[in-house]
């Protein structure tokens, strides 16, 4: 299926949502991975290839607005974001392995339980961000664990680090703007050696990348903008609706 003007709209829609999502409250990059399973007519290894591609970008550009912003000069950050970067090196081939060994259907109910977990995450959040608001680190391996975890899953969805890391990482006790920043960081190491792999799998649809990627990247420096201006609530509870709403078309396509 060769996607139609309404569909390229609705990709390049998804890519500038899914960016104001991925700085504002994490669990923004899911939503190309859906744009581009229901609207481009790609193989589920096209889909995670094609999406995974625009992580790269975008955990740079992420990265570089955190460590403008000083989240990134803290030391338990940097430690946490070194720590995810390090586990995604094997969790995100090991990903994307596992999405060769899954068929459209398959992919599609994973996906959904995917996006209903993440929208579950980020409803419970807030109220941890509070209990924990004054620390600034957690323990090494339950980093290591939850790196290990997030970078699987992305490699299987062609998601970056951002989705599950922030919700898991807040819920675990880190600092939401802390959870972001290290987040990034581990992005760019989940997005690269997720490319490698899809790209070698001859699996990436490059003007679809571009067409999501671009607009993509504006949205990261306004949801980045808008982390640092506004409480993000309505941002958030708009997410939880649409990922839980979106959860029966995911497993019924």
């Amino acid at each position: 299926m060769t996607p139609d003007t309404t569909h390229l709209v609705l990709l390049a829609v998804a890519g500038l949502v899914g960016g104001i999502g991925i700085t504002a409250i994490g669990p923004g990059g899911v939503l190309p991975t859906i744009g581009l399973f229901l609207f481009s007519g790609l193989t589920p290894s096209g889909v995670a290839g094609t999406a995974i591609v625009t992580h790269v970008a975008t955990g740079l550009l992420g990265t570089a607005v955190y460590a403008r912003s000083g989240q990134l000069k803290d030391p338990g950050t940097r430690r946490c974001a070194a720590v995810l970067a390090g586990v995604a090196l094997v969790g995100a081939p090991l990903g994307v392995l596992c999405n060769t060994l899954v068929a459209g259907r398959g992919f599609g109910m994973l996906l959904a339980c995917a996006v209903v977990v993440t929208g579950v995450l980020v409803w419970v959040r807030d109220r941890r961000a509070v209990q924990d608001a004054g620390r600034t680190h957690i323990p090494l391996v339950r980093t290591a664990l939850i790196g290990a975890v997030v970078a699987v899953v992305a490699g299987l969805f062609g998601l970056g680090g951002p989705m599950l890391s922030v919700p898991l990482l807040v819920v675990a006790g880190l600092p939401v703007l802390s959870s972001l920043a290290a987040a990034q960081a581990q992005s760019i190491v989940i997005a690269s050696a997720g490319t490698v792999a899809y790209v070698a799998h001859g699996s990436v649809d490059w003007p679809l990348a571009a067409l999501v990627g671009v607009p993509e990247l504006i949205g990261v420096v306004v949801g980045w903008r808008i982390a640092h201006a506004l409480p993000a609530h309505r941002l958030k509870y708009a997410m939880v609706a649409f990922l839980l709403a979106s959860a029966p078309f995911l497993a019924l396509h």
